[in-house]
Formats: structure tokens, C-alpha cells, sequence
């Protein structure tokens, strides 16, 4: 059998680095101790951390390590490599005079008085793994974040001032702190049991985004556009009133297939937003692909994760996305974009939205601005 070569595999130095990033909280660990691990590995050639203690050991200065970390005091600079070496991360091996130095012997280190980095090769698998942990569970916790908020929301929605106001406050005040697990799964235990008292029957849901038709009557878009623009006069300027008495008819039957009508496809769908082009001007293949570009979009329009949250839950995901690429568009007049989208998840938990007319809007907006729609 051929010989492994372990080095293939191994984690570099970088990488032990990270996950000890990552798992700053379990190792107790400061991002200023991590910046004088960071400029001891630097003086370490290669990427790799030896096992070899004389190879894996650096003998910078105390001078010197003050100047690659951008005159760091040395009382400081000494107190973090104490830290490291009473953590295990780093040994320390002072010579005589407590000079830092190394003698050769032909290619080769004989021995060398320094900061020893041979530990972390040595205990590589143990901070990999406390890194995955750490990782695991601040997902965990945001997750529950994020539910927590969500149900506090909904209860302010349903309940109004019947709501228990001193559970309103006590989630309102731990939401601004980073509370642990226990807490936030309290938290939600008491959320839902107060939502499902307060909570009405279900109402009927938005029509799935695939039984919504792209050619639907002006008169039908006109309608939905100005009923959603009406609702949010605290986040939009005003806009163009709605058409005199359109038809019942048009106006309701928003699933029924006109003769002209096809499903949107994201071809069209691209085309009609020319602001997530400028955005985003990599090519997006596919569906999965926009509703990834949306959830970077989402931060950079100020809308909290619990509103997309629950824009998704009530909507659905890709018309939650589409709503969000929607409100980019018309960026310059919506001035809440947050407040927008959850009136527009009401509107939708009521059966009473539909994305359609919105992007029937964009398509007909200077058409020479957007590109030839794909066949």
C-alpha cells in the first residue's frame, strides 16, 4: 500500500487559527490574544505547523512582536502570551538568558528557545471539532432568536392589548442581550402557550405562486397595486389612485387563466428588475440561486430576519423573495422597506396578496430600459 502523506490532510495553521476564532468563547479566549497567536504563526515559514517542537518554535522579540501588531504595548503583548501559554496553545522554552534564539545543525533547527506551536498540531482534531460545536450552536441560537421574535410579534398581532404585557417586556429585554438557550427556550415555551390563546382559526392562504398568471388585466394590476400601496401609507409616498369602480370580476379572480396569461419565468422575472442586476450583476441560473441573492438582499434593505421570516412562512419562499426584489425597485419611495413587507405578510396571512401586480408593474415601467424577454 502506498504511503499517506498527512500533511494532505492535516489543517493548516490558518485553519486552526479559525476555528479557534470560532471557538473563542469555549477556549476563553480574547480577539486581542488571538491577534498575537495570529502574528506568532506569521513568523512560522510555511503553512503548516510542524510537530516537532524546534521546528513549530518562533523567536521573534518582544520589539518585534510589538511592531506586526501595530505597537502593541509590551506589558499587553506579555500578558496575552501568558495567556496562550496557560491555555496550552503555545509552549515556552526560555534560554539562559531569556534571549529567544535557534541553532542550526545543517538544514535543520537543533534548538531553538521561543514560542513553541507544536500543541496546536498536536490537539488540531480537538479545536476542529470545538470549532463545529461553536458553530452548531450559535446557529441554534439565532434560530431560536430569530422564533422567539417571531412569536412575540405574532402575539402583539393577535392578542393587541389583551397581550401580557410583562412577557412583552422581559422578551423585548432579553432579545437585546445574548441570553442562552435556556432562557430563550423559556421564552418561546411561554410565547406559544400565550399565542395559542389568543390565536384565531387559520385564514385561508395566498394562492401558490405557480397558479398566479403573468398576463392578468391592467385593470386587475391597477387594483392590486394601489390596494397594497393604500395600506402602507407609513412606509411609501403616496401614489396614483386606483381606477373608477373596476370590474368585481377582474378584480378577484386573480388564479383564473386568461387566454394570453403564462406562468412568469425568471427570465421574466430578471428582466423587469434592472436594481438587482446593478446589485447583483453575476448571471443567476435558477430559482434556489435568486432565493440565495435575496437573502444577502435582505441586510442591505434593512429588513429584519424575523419579517422575511415571516413573509416566507405566510407567503411562501419565492413569493417572499420576489416581494423583496420588488421592493428594491421601487427603493426610492418606499422608505421603510421593513414595515412595507410585514404589512404586506398581513395582507397575505388574510389571502388579500398576490406579487403579481408588482411585477406586472415593473414590466411595464420604460421598456426600453429592460432587456428582450426570454421566449
Amino acid at each position: 500500500m502506498p504511503d499517506r502523506n498527512p500533511a494532505a490532510t492535516s489543517p493548516t495553521k490558518w485553519d486552526l487559527l479559525k476555528a479557534l476564532t470560532e471557538a473563542a468563547d469555549d477556549f476563553d479566549l480574547s480577539h486581542r490574544t488571538l491577534n498575537v497567536l495570529r502574528a506568532l504563526m506569521t513568523f512560522l515559514p510555511g503553512n503548516e505547523i510542524p510537530q516537532d517542537p524546534c521546528a513549530a518554535t518562533v523567536f521573534p522579540a518582544n520589539r518585534t512582536l510589538s511592531a506586526r501588531l501595530n505597537g502593541m504595548p509590551e506589558s499587553t503583548l506579555r500578558r496575552h502570551l501568558s495567556r496562550l501559554v496557560a491555555l496550552g496553545i503555545v509552549n515556552r522554552h526560555d534560554s539562559p538568558n531569556r534571549k529567544r534564539y535557534a541553532r542550526k545543525m545543517g538544514q535543520g533547527i537543533a534548538l531553538a528557545f521561543g514560542f513553541d506551536l507544536s500543541p496546536l498540531a498536536e490537539h488540531a482534531t480537538h479545536v476542529l471539532a470545538a470549532a463545529r460545536h461553536a458553530a452548531a450552536r450559535r446557529q441554534r441560537l439565532q434560530l431560536l432568536r430569530d422564533t422567539v421574535a417571531r412569536l412575540r410579534q405574532d402575539l402583539l398581532e393577535h392578542a393587541g392589548d389583551r397581550a401580557p404585557q410583562p412577557l412583552l417586556d422581559e422578551v423585548r429585554l432579553v432579545l437585546r442581550r445574548k441570553p442562552d438557550e435556556a432562557i430563550l427556550t423559556q421564552l418561546q415555551d411561554a410565547l406559544t402557550t400565550e399565542l395559542q390563546q389568543h390565536k384565531p382559526m387559520d385564514t385561508p392562504k395566498a394562492p401558490p405562486f405557480a397558479s398566479i398568471q403573468l398576463g392578468a388585466p391592467d385593470s386587475q394590476n391597477e387594483r392590486h397595486i394601489q390596494d397594497s400601496d393604500k395600506l402602507d401609507s407609513d412606509s411609501e409616498r403616496p401614489m396614483p389612485q386606483p381606477l373608477t369602480n373596476p370590474s368585481p370580476e377582474v378584480s378577484t379572480n386573480i388564479g383564473h387563466k386568461a387566454e394570453r396569461s403564462k406562468d412568469p419565468t425568471l427570465p421574466e422575472v430578471l428582466n423587469a428588475c434592472s436594481e438587482l442586476r446593478s446589485f447583483f450583476p453575476n448571471p443567476i441560473q435558477s430559482w434556489p440561486a435568486l432565493l440565495e441573492t435575496v437573502d444577502c438582499l435582505v441586510p442591505m434593505l434593512n429588513i429584519d430576519r424575523p419579517v422575511m421570516q415571516d413573509a416566507m412562512r405566510k407567503m411562501g419562499a419565492r413569493q417572499a423573495a420576489l416581494a423583496v426584489i420588488c421592493i428594491l425597485e421601487r427603493s426610492a419611495s418606499i422608505h421603510r422597506p421593513g414595515a412595507y413587507l410585514r404589512r404586506l405578510s398581513q395582507k397575505a396571512d388574510a389571502g388579500k396578496f398576490s406579487v403579481l401586480p408588482m411585477l406586472n408593474a415593473l414590466l411595464r415601467r420604460e421598456p426600453s430600459e429592460n432587456c428582450q424577454l426570454a421566449t
